[in-house]
């Protein structure tokens, strides 16, 4: 819902879609496994207001959610681009998260197999990495980080 407006996400996200978020909570739960308090969402609500709740492909956040949903903002979000997801993804979700100050924005297109990074830096998103292959290492609060590999996070499964 955004503005009051529910948006039907359906149909189910295809298996790639799924694939990739499972592989993408995966890595960063790897990563983040040696950090007691920091935790991986595959799909949650995110309340942001009571006319706005968002459900992001995979979040991750400081402590554990303590209600059904998520009422604050997590550390970062990623979105799975599809076709009838994208623009919203890409525009409306991409403002809305940006002025809850979500430190990083993970936006993943399977089509063309890459990955945008952005970053909060003076209270707007930034362009940090994009491509197909690439290793970033996000920063969080705590001493936190995470090194990931996008090589085989983002396209599309070469075995099928």
């Amino acid at each position: 819902m955004i503005d009051g407006i529910p948006f039907g996400m359906s149909p189910t996200s295809d298996i790639n879609h799924q694939r990739i978020a499972t592989n993408v909570g995966a890595e960063f739960g790897i990563q983040l496994k040696k950090y007691k308090s920091w935790n991986v969402y595959l799909p949650v609500d995110y309340k942001v207001s009571e006319s706005c709740i968002l459900q992001p492909d995979v979040l991750i956040v400081y402590n554990e959610i303590e209600k059904d949903f998520l009422d604050f903002p997590p550390s970062l979000v990623a979105e799975i681009l599809s076709p009838s997801t994208a623009l919203k993804d890409k525009h409306c979700k991409f403002q809305i998260y940006e002025e809850q100050q979500v430190k990083y924005y993970l936006i993943i297109s399977p089509d063309k197999e890459e990955v945008e990074v952005y970053a909060i830096e003076d209270g707007t998103y930034q362009l940090k990495q994009t491509g197909r292959e690439f290793i970033y290492t996000f920063s969080f609060d705590d001493n936190c980080t995470a090194t990931i590999d996008f090589k085989e996070r983002s396209g599309k499964n070469k075995n099928h």
